[in-house]
């Protein structure tokens, strides 16, 4: 079994940063792909960027410019690195964990984060 967990959300100004953070534990065999997703209240769970094993990255439209992805293989740990900040980026942000074992693949969420965004 994979546990994720999230850090670093809060409450920010508008044209602030935040930097997220998350780590996956556990019996883990290999991981394909880590990405950030958000929801805000009312609203359907969107993807905000993914990376791949091969740092392969992936930006929703509405943050590109503003936030980076990253990921440090060794310590199963993903980054989002978010920048002027808006308050439409006022969400609920989850950690997703892809893991590749001979059956197939497998997936895994964090609890997730509130980021707030005040105007």
């Amino acid at each position: 079994q994979v546990q994720v967990v999230e850090s670093g959300g809060g409450l920010v100004q508008a044209g602030g940063s935040l930097r997220l953070s998350c780590a996956a534990s556990g019996s883990i065999f290999s991981i394909n792909a880590m990405g950030w997703y958000r929801q805000a209240p009312g609203k359907q769970r969107d993807l905000v960027a993914d990376i791949t094993s091969g740092r392969r990255t992936n930006y929703a439209d509405s943050v590109k410019g503003r936030f980076t992805i990253s990921r440090d293989n060794a310590k199963n740990t993903v980054y989002l690195q978010m920048n002027n900040l808006k308050p439409e980026d006022t969400a609920v942000y989850y950690c997703n964990v892809i893991e590749e074992r001979r059956r197939g693949f497998y997936d895994y969420w964090g609890q997730g984060t509130q980021v707030t965004v005040s105007s």
